[in-house]
């Protein structure tokens, strides 16, 4: 079974767990990639998911080792290890695991992002890890260089851009950087708006918007779900397609994930008070309601702004 199978496996799975408690869209149900697992694994990764849900870590890393065991190559099950550990404040076990998974599959954001937490929470520099991973990978750096930005460490965003050298992403997140550290909230708004108008049928990004809007209002989410999974991993910048993604992943039952996603679509957003931040706060609220966090589903709902 490929990583992807399993990383479907695993967020409609953890959905599942709570409410009791960077990969392609497939077709495919949940229930068929399960089939490929042995009953061993599955019941293992299953209660593993459950008790990771329920704060009972030292269980969640037994049963994530017994599936290592049983499928020793998959990134997924490293992933959730490195999780694990870093909930459980066992950082040197969650660094190896985080490296293992980003190792596997190194284009994949989620991947890196779980290393930067954990390296964050012992104070240690990206460069102690910088030669056990594949750091000459383009998309690699981009995600490095986004992750920084998310943690609001400017600076090393703009070292690693420097790296990349000139391209448009690279181009796009200097200007948001600048913006963020020159002129404020309100003012960068202001900037990225006039650069990325959405009534230009030119602009492809506003395609792209016009597109999932008219898919989400017709309730059609599993086409939602690969639009807009396109659509941010083409433009990792823009706050909406993190919404749209979100929001899609709410309504095929991979609330966990659409947590994932909506809250780094905060990271992007530069100022709180625009009617994207209501969307974002509404879908947060919605996904930890069906995960059975009534505290967090309040938390979010207190933020949506009345009048926008």
């Amino acid at each position: 079974m490929d990583r992807t199978a399993l990383l479907w496996m695993c967020l409609t799975v953890s959905t599942m767990t709570w409410s009791t408690g960077h990969a392609q869209e497939e077709q495919e149900s949940s229930e068929v990639y399960l089939e490929e697992y042995t009953d061993e694994f599955q019941e293992s990764f299953f209660e593993a998911l459950k008790q990771k849900g329920i704060q009972n870590y030292d269980r969640a890393i037994d049963l994530f080792l017994k599936c290592k065991q049983l499928d020793p190559a998959n990134s997924v099950v490293d992933y959730e290890l490195a999780k694990a550990y870093l909930s459980d404040k066992q950082y040197i076990q969650a660094q190896e695991y985080a490296i293992r998974a980003l190792n596997a599959e190194p284009t994949d954001f989620w991947y890196l992002d779980n290393l930067l937490s954990i390296l964050e929470k012992q104070g240690v520099s990206w460069d102690t890890v910088k030669e056990q991973i594949p750091y000459s990978n383009g998309q690699l750096k981009q995600n490095l260089a986004l992750g920084y930005f998310k943690k609001q460490k400017y600076q090393d965003a703009l070292n690693i851009l420097k790296e990349i050298g000139n391209s448009t992403f690279a181009t796009d997140l200097t200007s948001k950087i600048k913006d963020s550290l020159e002129y404020g909230k309100k003012e960068a708004e202001t900037v990225v708006t006039r650069k990325e108008p959405q009534t230009n049928e030119d602009d492809p990004v506003a395609r792209y918007r016009g597109q999932i809007d008219d898919l989400l209002a017709d309730t059609n989410y599993k086409e939602a779900l690969a639009i807009s999974k396109e659509a941010l991993d083409t433009y990792p910048l823009q706050p909406y397609f993190y919404y749209a993604y979100g929001a899609a992943l709410n309504n095929t039952s991979n609330a966990n994930k659409a947590i994932e996603v909506l809250e780094s679509g905060l990271d992007y957003l530069l100022d709180d008070t625009d009617a994207l931040a209501n969307l974002l706060y509404r879908e947060l609220s919605k996904a930890y309601t069906s995960i059975g966090n009534t505290s967090k589903a309040n938390e979010y709902l207190n933020k949506i702004k009345s009048g926008l």
